[in-house]
């Protein structure tokens, strides 16, 4: 915990200076975006505000998110409660001509987590082929790399993507990105080579075939626990009148097969696939976003099928602005409404010994209001409403949630 406590007075010390350099001469400071024209997910890294003062290297940005809840299931309720989801601190520098580097710091749950999500440098040969090393996130997915809270009408995140998918995911590995340019089309893809999960897959608390907890794994950055790479990869394609659709495909060994020479267990495999969909229209006043995942787990036939060897997972966000004016003294304020419709899966199949359906599944729907007084910054109103049963199907626990919160970028 020390170390966390030097690395963000250092973080502090370097945001206090920057301020205190801008102060000095204001016109030196501007916010800069460093995002390409191709409005690819992929390009979501880079496409952010940044804070950049004279002639500095370093620029800087990030978000928070905090938000009220109230939760009720069949019900009960524990109460009100106020919550401060997330602060992430973004870097980037350019060291030299067509070398760039990148870092994303997230505090979360006030200081309960405090986790590295990426940390890359970026060496540009042209458009086509480019180099990343670090720490990458992965490109699976719709939401994965598209995390930023402010970027979103809804305070919870995707179930499918958390769930059944731990966004947010990275590791650290290498590998090759690059686009193509086409008249109105953009093609994009990513390949990285990367250290992957662990045994926690099937062996945690959860009791059940979990991607998040075996994402935890403390020493994920020093070495790979099967020993061998996973391989994470993504294709894309937009037009600018029918939207971005993706590909994206992730394999590898998580178990702990070998060990000092030793056979122990045959390489148990984990495969992701994953089609994400996005849409604008009507001068970006219709936007659509859609994320369908599967996951095959290889599972040892000792264990129950409390264990699912098959996962799926799905969500689709529909936003529609209503107003889009000068309000309350914002030129360009919006209100949206918005709508979610999600379902995860955890254990798709039948029990071997009856033939029935198996349990252990969830659905939601959320509809919600945002406003939205610069385009950076939001704030929100969502009632969740959900579904969820256990592993033997019995009737479905029912909850209802009422949010209210705000994100921004800083």
């Amino acid at each position: 915990m020390c170390n966390f406590k030097n690395a963000f007075t250092l973080l502090v010390f370097i945001g206090i200076s920057i301020a205190t350099y801008a102060q000095r001469d204001s016109s030196t400071v501007k916010i800069i975006s460093e995002g390409t024209p191709s409005g690819l997910n992929m390009d979501a890294t880079y496409n952010r505000p940044f804070l950049q003062a004279g002639k500095l290297p370093l620029a800087i940005g990030g978000y928070m998110e905090a938000n009220t809840q109230y939760i009720s299931t069949n019900g009960i309720s524990d109460g009100f409660s106020f919550q401060f989801r997330r602060t992430n601190l973004f870097f980037s520098s350019t060291i030299a001509k067509k070398i760039r580097f990148f870092s994303e710091l997230e505090f979360e749950d006030g200081t309960k987590e405090i986790n590295l999500e990426a940390a890359f440098v970026d060496f540009e040969f042209n458009p086509l082929l480019n180099l990343r090393g670090g720490i990458i996130v992965h490109p699976i997915g719709a939401f994965n790399q598209n995390h930023d809270g402010p970027r979103w009408d809804f305070i919870d995140r995707p179930v499918s993507a958390t769930t059944i998918l731990p966004a947010t995911l990275s590791n650290v590995g290498f590998g090759l990105l690059g686009k193509y340019f086409v008249h109105n089309w953009t093609l994009g893809y990513e390949a990285y080579l990367t250290n992957g999960f662990d045994d926690k897959i099937i062996s945690n608390e959860d009791n059940r075939t979990s991607l998040v907890a075996g994402k935890s794994n403390i020493d994920k950055f020093e070495e790979s626990n099967s020993g061998l790479p996973m391989f994470t990869g993504k294709l894309a394609v937009r037009n600018r009148q029918i939207g971005e659709l993706g590909f994206s495909y992730m394999t590898g060994v998580y178990n702990k097969w070998k060990a000092d020479g030793f056979i122990l267990d045959s390489k148990r495999s984990i495969n992701v696939l994953a089609i994400d969909y996005t849409f604008t229209s009507l001068k970006n006043k219709l936007n659509i976003t859609g994320e369908i995942v599967k996951v095959f787990v290889d599972i040892p036939d000792t264990y129950s099928q409390t264990f699912g060897s098959e996962q799926l997972g799905v969500f689709i966000d529909i936003i529609g602005t209503v107003i889009n004016k000068q309000m309350l003294g914002w030129e360009k304020s919006k209100i949206n409404l918005a709508l979610r419709m999600e379902y995860a899966d955890y254990n798709e199949g039948k029990f071997k010994e009856t033939n029935s359906n198996i349990g252990d599944d969830f659905w939601a729907i959320v509809p919600g209001i945002a406003f939205r007084p610069v385009s950076t910054t939001v704030l929100r109103f969502n009632y969740r409403y959900e579904q969820q049963r256990d592993l033997l199907g019995n009737p479905a626990s029912k909850t209802g949630v009422i949010q209210f919160g705000i994100s921004s970028y800083f």
